[in-house]
C-alpha cells in the first residue's frame, strides 16, 4: 500500500515536479511554481489530467477559458486540451496532479521548470512502456 498525506507531502517539496508514484493506468504527481512562474502552455494527448490545489493561487487557462484558482479547487484537462497554470500569487504554488495514463518517467524529480523542459525535450521524461 503506498500511502501519502498529500498536502504535508506537496508542500515539503521545493521541486517544480516530482513524481511520486506511478502505476500501468496512472500517476501521481506534485508541482511548486514559483510566484511569477508558470506550468507553461501545452496538451497531453491521450491524457487525463485531475489538477488539485494545495496553497497559493493561480489562473488557470484551459480550453480558451480563464479562472482564478486556489487552494481547496479542483480542475480537470480532459486529453488533447490546451491548458497553462500561472502563479499570481506572492508565495508558491504548490499542487498535485493526477496523470492517466502516467505522462513522465517514474521517480521522475525536476527541481525547475528549465530542467523538466530539457528532460522533456531530450526524451528523458518519457512515461514508463505499458
Amino acid at each position: 500500500m503506498e500511502h501519502f498525506t498529500i498536502a504535508t507531502v506537496a508542500e515539503r517539496s521545493d521541486d517544480f515536479r516530482r513524481v511520486l508514484w506511478t502505476g500501468e493506468r496512472t500517476q501521481l504527481v506534485i508541482m511548486t511554481i514559483p510566484p511569477g512562474g508558470e506550468i507553461g502552455e501545452e496538451v497531453h494527448a491521450g491524457i487525463d489530467q485531475i489538477l488539485t490545489f494545495v496553497s497559493g493561487t493561480a489562473e488557470a487557462r484551459v480550453a480558451g477559458e480563464t479562472k482564478a484558482v486556489e487552494a481547496g479547487d479542483l480542475v480537470v484537462v480532459p486529453a488533447g486540451t490546451k491548458h497553462n497554470f500561472v502563479n499570481t500569487g506572492p508565495n508558491p504554488l504548490v499542487l498535485y496532479t493526477v496523470y492517466g495514463p502516467p505522462d513522465h518517467a517514474d521517480g521522475a524529480v525536476h527541481r525547475t521548470k528549465e530542467e523538466a523542459d530539457a528532460a522533456e525535450e531530450s526524451g528523458e521524461d518519457e512515461p514508463p512502456a505499458s
